[in-house]
């Protein structure tokens, strides 16, 4: 059987909802036949000041294959989600929105920019990663 690939991905969340973005990172890890590289930036290793965040998001955000979008209702009101998905489209990176177990409405700024919108579910999420991955 060949070698796996590892998707290099982005996971655009707010730390004040970390709990959604350990549960998507769980959900990854436990996929039979998928590996992944984590190009986030988690809560306990934050970037710098404002500064270098902009160019240090764009280091991150750029080698991934794709950007995840946890679509709370949060996700309207953050700022720096709003740069991150308006920078993945920028150049040209597919963006998967996940709507929230058992929310009915999605952010209208995630609905202009996903490229797909999936629900909290492994094999959507997978699936999604997979199909809108560039092909290598």
């Amino acid at each position: 059987m060949p070698a796996l690939r590892t998707y290099e991905i982005f996971i655009c969340h707010d730390w004040e909802y970390s709990d959604e973005y350990h549960r998507i990172c769980e959900m990854l890890d436990g996929t039979p036949n998928f590996s992944w590289r984590n190009r986030s930036v988690p809560e306990h290793d934050p970037l710098d000041t404002n500064d270098e965040l902009q160019k240090n998001l764009r280091d991150q955000i750029r080698p991934a294959d794709v950007m995840l979008v946890l679509a709370g209702m949060y996700s309207a009101r953050s700022g720096w989600m709003d740069w991150e998905m308006a920078f993945a489209r920028r150049i040209g990176q597919s963006i998967i929105g996940i709507k929230p177990w058992g929310n009915t409405r999605i952010p209208s700024v995630v609905q202009r920019n996903a490229s797909e919108i999936v629900g909290w579910n492994t094999d959507s999420i997978v699936g999604a990663i997979r199909d809108c991955s560039p092909r290598r």
